[in-house]
């Protein structure tokens, strides 16, 4: 597998991490591995995290319940508290210690570190209306010095999307938004999404037939139509490709070592992959 891998030897390649990825142990270190051969294989790796169901879960615990409009976290500032200590404080340290068990390799930043992300307020739409959700924000500017230093000692970035604007106040960014916002910036070769289904379904809800490729224009023309968890994604990955990233692939997370499979086997390794065009 690794053979094959070697073509992308010196490219940057961008990986959304979550889902059920996140959630099942052996799956945490299956991502682990994949990440740590591609470094081994002189490939500059970026991860970019969610923790959705983990933000979920504390926010649980404090009785706060969660509300979500058109696929965004309606984000007060006492849940922007939570959704800060989940991604930076647990999350993003567990995936840097799995890492890290195999070398010096990742370190850990968010969007607001040395202004790598800027955001701007985001408002979410849904049936044509206009809703005010809070501390939601969309990317404006990218800053990757920060992320390029540590990809050219070696290191693996390991990316919270927690991101501060410009009118100074800090926002919660859908970590797809971030990835491939950040894939833009760095020039990336691809941008790779894990999320809990097996790619693009054609047929969606009845899920019989994934589409494994196809174009921005054509995913453009699809967009109005998907589901609101998936819409983040695919617009992500559409912007990504229309930036100068090559390709982006969506992929199913609960499937073990599907970050390695897939990009060693190209389009055969399944999952859905947006194409320029």
């Amino acid at each position: 597998m690794l053979p094959l891998v070697e073509r992308l030897r010196g490219s940057t390649v961008v990986v959304k991490y979550g889902g059920h990825a996140m959630a099942d142990d052996g799956l945490r270190r299956a991502f682990a591995h994949d990440v740590v051969q591609l470094r081994q294989a002189g490939i500059r790796a970026v991860v970019v995290h969610g923790g959705g169901p983990q933000i979920d879960a504390q926010l649980d615990r404090l009785g706060i319940k969660p509300v979500f409009l058109g696929g965004l976290r309606v984000t007060t500032p006492e849940t922007l508290d939570v959704v800060r200590m989940v991604l930076a404080g647990k999350v993003q340290r567990e995936l840097v210690g799995l890492l890290n068990e195999h070398g010096p390799y990742a370190v850990g930043l968010t969007g607001e570190d040395a202004h790598t992300l800027t955001a701007v307020r985001r408002h979410a739409e849904v049936g044509g209306e206009r809703f005010d959700i809070g501390l939601v924000g969309d990317i404006s500017e990218v800053n990757p010095a920060a992320v390029e230093l540590l990809l050219d000692h070696g290191h693996v970035p390991v990316v919270s999307s927690i991101c501060r604007g410009s009118d100074g106040e800090v926002y919660n960014v859908n970590a797809d938004t971030a990835a491939g916002a950040l894939a833009s910036a760095l020039g990336a070769e691809a941008l790779v999404v894990l999320t809990d289904v097996a790619g693009l379904y054609a047929d969606w809800p009845l899920r019989e037939h994934v589409l494994d490729r196809l174009t921005a224009d054509e995913l453009e023309s699809l967009l109005p139509s998907l589901d609101s968890g998936m819409a983040p994604k695919m617009e992500s990955c559409l912007r990504a490709v229309r930036a100068g990233v090559r390709t982006a692939r969506v992929l199913d997370g609960r499937t073990p070592h599907a970050l390695l499979r897939a990009l060693a086997r190209g389009p055969e390794g399944g999952g859905t992959t947006v194409l320029p065009g």
